[in-house]
């Protein structure tokens, strides 16, 4: 990728976010975070609406990184909207979720997930983790080409 990469991060943990930020500094990435907290304004940053409707200021990600557990509309609920509605639907969406339960990985890659990544504990496998992502997702991976 010739250009620093947008990812959105959609997590409602206070710490996790915090600990992702972290992780993203300690690599150096040079990739702006965008950051919401909840299944409603994920939704909206991604259709381009309310406060995100200006898309040079909130443009479309080229990575979305997606907690599943939250409340009110949660992250399955984002990742069938995405994955059902052209042009968005071609996002690439890693899970990135505290659950190791067979249920939630079977049923994000249903849904149309392109990955499922198990938040570590320590924040140094988390650090590995997010180098990963950038090696390949960001660095490695030719997604599709998307209207920004």
């Amino acid at each position: 990728m010739s250009r620093a990469a947008n990812v959105l991060l959609i997590d409602d943990n206070r710490m996790d976010i915090e600990l992702t930020l972290d992780a993203f500094q300690q690599v150096r990435l040079s990739n702006k975070v965008h950051v919401v907290t909840s299944g409603d304004a994920a939704l909206d940053y991604l259709f381009g609406r309310g406060q995100y409707a200006d898309r040079r200021e909130y443009p479309l990600p080229d990575l979305i990184l997606l907690d599943l557990k939250m409340p009110g509309t949660d992250g399955f609920e984002v990742l069938r909207q995405v994955k059902s509605t052209p042009p968005i639907k071609m996002l690439p969406v890693v899970v990135l979720t505290s659950s190791r339960e067979d249920g939630d990985r079977i049923m994000s890659y249903n849904i149309g997930a392109n990955s499922y990544l198990v938040k570590p504990v320590k924040f140094g496998d988390f650090v590995e983790v997010v180098r990963k992502i950038d090696d390949y997702w960001l660095t490695l991976n030719l997604g599709p080409p998307l209207d920004n």
